[in-house]
């Protein structure tokens, strides 16, 4: 087992315990739900400028009619009005 790769390994273990298969899944279920959480957080929030030339102040082109909250519980945005300036 010394001389064995890393993908051979884990192969002997998962035909040991067949038990850690499910948790295998689990694990890669979460990991994969993180990374795209992330990606959305990155290309959909507000708060993160990456075109600071054309676009420096992204959140002050949002309408109050835009959800950028992952959930909202309560609040329905469609029916929000502005009451902010424009500038």
């Amino acid at each position: 087992m010394a001389g064995a790769s890393l993908g051979a390994r884990f192969y002997q273990q998962i035909k040991r315990h067949p038990g850690i298969i499910p948790m295998i899944g689990f694990i890669c279920l979460g990991m994969g739900s993180a990374a795209l959480y992330l990606l959305r957080l990155a290309l959909r929030s507000p708060d993160v400028c990456w075109d600071r030339k054309n676009n420096p102040e992204p959140w002050n082109r949002l309408s109050p009619n835009d959800q950028y909250k992952f959930l909202a519980v309560s609040t329905d945005y469609k029916k929000l009005k502005k009451d902010r300036p424009d500038f």
